[in-house]
Order: C-alpha cells, then sequence, then structure tokens
C-alpha cells in the first residue's frame, strides 16, 4: 500500500476563513466600540488568525481522520484482490465516499459473478453425472445379465454386448467432447488456419451426412448453385465440425421430407456469412438465449432418443468465437431455425479483388 497521503485542505480552509471572518467582525467591533479602529491591526490579526486556524485544523484533521482511515485500507488491503487500497490514502470525504461506493459495487458484481457460476457449476456436474450414468448402466445392465448366465447364449450373448459397445462408444463420445469444449474454454487448443474453399468443405460435409439423412429423407441442398469457389482463412478441420454439428442438428429436429440448406454470402468486404437453415420444428424463443450452454437441451426426451453428447452447439460456439466471430440464431416454431456464422475470407483472395 502507498505510504503517500492525499491531502484535501478544503475543510480546514473553509474552517479557517470562518474562524478568521467571526474574530475580525468581533475585534473590529470592539475597536470600534473603543474608538480605536484600525484597519492595519485587523488585517495583520486576520492573517494571523487565518494561518494559526488552518494550520492547527489541518494537523488535527489528518491526525484524527488518518488513522480511521488508514485502519480501513488494511482492512480492505486483506482482500488480495482489491483495486480499492492501490492509490493513495485520502482524508477526502467525498474522494473515500466515491472510492468506497466503487469497491461496494465491485464486490456485488463479484459475488453475484460467484452466484451465477456455482449455479452453473451445479448445473454442469447434474448434467455430466446424468449424461454419464445412462451409458454406464446400460453397459453394466448387459454385462450383468450376461454373468447372470445369457452368456451361454450365442446370439444373446453377441446382441448384448454390441449393444454395450454402443453405450460404451457413446462415454467415448461424450468423454472426447467434453475434452474439446475444455480446451476451447481455456483456450488450450491451438487453431491451424488456412485457406481453404468453404464451399467444397460443405460438400464434403454433405457427402459424410447423406444417408443420416436419408433415414428422415431430409434433402441437404445449397440455397443456389455456386459456381465459383469461396475461399476463407479460418482452421478446416473445425469449421468441418461446425457445419457437421449444425447439419446434424438440423437433421435431428428436422420434419422428415424437410430440407436443410446451406448458402454462403458476403457480409462485408473481409468477411462471409454460412447459413444453415430448416424447415423443422423449431425452437421456442425462451430456449434460445440458453442454447448454447453445455448439456442443455431444450427437448429432454426427444433429444435423449436421438443420441448426441448434448455439446455440439456449445462446441459450435466456442470454435467460432476462437476464430473471433460470431455466431447468430434465429428460429420460429413449426417454422424452423437457422444458424450462422461469420468467417474471414482468404487473404490471398483479399489481394486479389483489390
Amino acid at each position: 500500500m502507498p505510504i503517500q497521503l492525499k491531502r484535501s485542505y478544503r475543510f480546514a480552509f473553509r474552517s479557517a476563513v470562518l474562524i478568521t471572518l467571526l474574530s475580525s467582525l468581533l475585534l473590529g467591533g470592539l475597536l470600534y466600540f473603543l474608538q480605536t479602529l484600525d484597519w492595519s491591526i485587523v488585517l495583520l490579526f486576520s492573517i494571523l488568525v487565518f494561518t494559526t486556524s488552518f494550520a492547527v485544523l489541518q494537523i488535527r484533521i489528518e491526525k484524527f481522520i488518518y488513522r480511521r482511515i488508514k485502519k480501513i485500507y488494511d482492512d480492505v488491503a486483506l482482500l488480495d484482490s482489491s483495486s480499492f487500497t492501490s492509490g493513495p490514502i485520502t482524508t477526502d470525504m467525498r474522494t473515500l465516499t466515491a472510492e468506497i461506493e466503487k469497491f461496494a459495487q465491485d464486490k456485488k458484481i463479484e459475488i453475484d459473478t460467484l452466484k451465477i457460476r456455482e449455479e452453473y457449476r451445479k448445473d454442469f456436474l447434474g448434467n455430466v453425472s446424468h449424461e454419464l450414468k445412462t451409458p454406464l448402466f446400460t453397459v453394466q445392465g448387459y454385462i450383468l445379465t450376461l454373468l447372470d448366465g445369457a452368456m451361454e447364449d450365442k446370439s444373446i450373448r453377441k446382441k448384448y454386448l454390441q449393444r454395450a459397445n454402443k453405450a460404451v462408444e457413446r462415454l467415448i463420445y461424450i468423454i472426447k467432447d467434453l475434452d474439446l469444449i475444455t480446451k476451447l474454454e481455456v483456450g488450450d487448443l491451438n487453431l491451424e488456419r488456412e485457406d481453404f474453399d468453404v464451399i467444397e468443405l460443405i460438400h464434403s460435409v454433405f457427402d459424410l451426412l447423406e444417408m443420416k439423412a436419408a433415414k428422415k429423407k431430409i434433402t441437404l441442398t445449397f440455397d443456389m448453385e455456386y459456381t465459383e469457389p469461396i475461399y476463407v482463412y479460418a482452421d478446416k478441420e473445425k469449421i468441418q465440425q461446425v457445419l457437421t454439428n449444425l447439419l446434424v442438428n438440423s437433421i435431428k429436429y428436422g420434419h422428415r421430407d424437410g430440407t436443410s440448406e446451406v448458402s454462403v454470402e458476403n457480409l462485408i468486404k473481409n468477411k462471409v456469412i454460412v447459413r444453415v437453415t430448416d424447415n423443422g420444428e423449431g425452437i421456442p424463443q425462451k430456449h434460445i438465449p440458453r442454447l448454447f450452454e453445455r448439456f442443455y437441451r431444450v427437448d429432454q426426451s426427444g433429444s435423449r432418443s436421438e443420441g448426441g453428447s448434448g455439446l455440439g452447439l456449445s462446441i459450435v460456439k466456442h470454435i467460432i468465437e476462437a476464430h473471433d466471430e460470431k455466431i447468430y440464431v434465429e428460429s420460429v416454431e413449426e417454422v424452423g431455425s437457422e444458424f450462422s456464422f461469420t468467417l474471414e475470407k482468404a487473404k490471398k483472395i483479399e489481394m486479389k479483388t483489390i
């Protein structure tokens, strides 16, 4: 803590002026009454009284107030995170009051933030345990059934082992997603940016999800025919994961015989925006603010029956934000949803267009 003292002379000055005026008036009145009024004596007396009063008041105030204020600073200094004690100690009541009010406001914000984080932590632990519990109990159930005697039947043994393997794969899927999102949140994931054709990447994602979409008779399509490549500068593998997660959700919540449409548009000179639109069941407005939270599900029963780790959209958000870009969502119930995100255009393309 700095030992420097920020002084305020206003109180001592005003008090000294008041004392000087009163004492000078009394002296002047007395001299006038005695008919010996001499203005030079009154002026000299006023200067002497003002100087003495100001000095005594300032010294006494600083010694009296400073000890108490310093104790406040020392007590607050116990909070290591406090910026309250970073400046000089002040005996100015107005400044001190403002500093205390700011300190109290900052502490209130910190407490509110800690409460939110605590609630988030509780929700997260509850969600993690719930997500891991289902496949773990599934695996345990099949293994116990086999140990109880079902292992002797080859057909049942194979079927149960296959189902247990699916549950283990789901566990691995959840753990991998958790590991990825943890790296994204702490900034521990290095992005390998490169120039690539985003249209070609979308085509490859369409090919990967073709069979999944065919099961619900959902058509994966572009909004128009793109005859020219559109180059962007980003981590190709991570953007492929973003597109995959968004299209998987689009298929999962889309209506049978529906469409999942992707468009790529110029946003500004050095940005493009990629939109993934479906004509599915849509998302109620009350759920949209929490849509990108880990494990948050709009429809608990429906989403679980479709599988997934519940981390898809959260991973999408963190990947896009790791690129210093934005993601947006618009949705109307029974009409459909649109997820869109921005990407930086490839630098070599920008140079060609200049």
